[in-house]
């Protein structure tokens, strides 16, 4: 078996579509109303799954963690450290809620979190001074 590619199942595929597409910069071909987006990012397949969907699908319900959740991350490189403190800047004032501002690891990552609008954590960090 090979990686394909990951999902996140959503509540909101309007505001998740809007916030990946408007805000992260990921591109997205699909109506913000699709039930599965569907998208590569730097050769990554990330796809949208709405969750009412896919319980019709399966024939049965899931538990979601609700507000800010650590059951795992999307991790995002940049540049350098510089453009770790720009990109955090951007993306908060864009609507992205801040977790952690960024800061320099004791490892040397320059790195920071922010959260979507569904509680999801996303890195965004750089090894490169």
């Amino acid at each position: 078996m090979k990686l394909d590619g990951f999902g996140i199942f959503v509540k909101d595929m309007a505001t998740m579509v809007r916030f990946y597409r408007d805000i992260l910069n990921f591109e997205i071909r699909e109506d913000e109303n699709a039930s599965n987006v569907y998208l590569v990012k730097d050769g990554t397949l990330f796809l949208l799954y709405r969750r009412t969907d896919f319980e019709k699908m399966t024939n049965r319900t899931f538990g979601y963690a609700n507000n800010i959740n650590g059951h795992y991350e999307i991790a995002l490189s940049v540049d350098n450290y510089a453009a770790v403190d720009l990109t955090f800047k951007e993306v908060v004032s864009k609507g992205a809620i801040p977790i952690l501002e960024p800061t320099t690891e004791p490892w040397g990552q320059r790195t920071c979190y922010i959260s979507d609008p569904e509680g999801n954590l996303i890195e965004i960090g750089s090894f490169n001074k």
